[in-house]
């Protein structure tokens, strides 16, 4: 797979893009990575290595903490600040771009969608709440997208399971069963690790259709 990486000086530091053009692109998925992790995430590799054939541009978003070498995730103000920074460089790509992320990359994406411009959001693993603390709810920030939104979400996440989030038609949800907060799967469960991987490629790949 042809990828090239850029840097993108942004008001909270060096922030990094890696780039998998589609060979015909008509949208861009921009996706960052979550508070304790970064683009190796599973779900975010196996979009990156399926979505070009699909006519989607993937730009997979490493924030400035990350490419500092910090553990720890600064505050949501200073990662939306981040994400605004490097938008400029997603939005020459050409097609409309998608503002995507797993989980304090959602809530980002979310966030921030509508004062960017972003045709939709996808949101993987979306932190609904802090684990044990439904009480403790962020659907205000998915609900607020103003713009089509697809939730990908494991059955047993415990930031948010599937059945837990408000039943308001602004947005899409897709199970992937038995799947943790980093979508990993149970080696008892009846099925794969690979096969919970296509169930988000498949239904990011359907909705991407269905936005152009």
């Amino acid at each position: 797979m042809t990828r090239t990486t850029e840097t993108v000086q942004t008001e909270t530091g060096e922030a990094r893009i890696t780039w998998y053009p589609a060979p015909h692109p008509r949208l861009t998925l921009a996706a960052s990575h979550g508070a304790g992790g970064g683009i190796e995430a599973r779900d975010l590799q196996a979009l990156a290595a399926t979505l070009p054939a699909h006519g989607v541009t993937v730009a997979l978003v490493e924030q400035p903490w990350r490419v500092a070498g910090k553990k720890l995730a600064p505050a949501p103000k200073t990662l939306d600040t981040g994400w605004r920074g490097v938008w400029p460089a997603l939005a020459q790509a050409g097609p409309p771009v998608i503002a995507g992320g797993r989980s304090a990359g959602a809530r980002v994406a979310c966030r921030t969608a509508t004062e960017l411009g972003a045709a939709a959001v996808l949101a993987l693993s979306f932190p609904l709440h802090p684990p044990g603390r439904p009480e403790k709810s962020r659907a205000d920030e998915l609900l607020g997208a103003g713009v089509p939104t697809l939730v990908v979400q494991g059955g047993n996440d415990p930031f948010g399971r599937p059945a837990e989030f408000p039943a308001k038609a602004t947005y899409e949800i897709v199970e992937v069963p038995y799947g943790d907060h980093g979508f990993a799967v149970p080696k008892r469960a009846d099925l794969t690790q690979d096969e919970a991987l296509a169930v988000i490629t498949d239904a990011v790949a359907a909705w991407t259709r269905s936005l152009v």
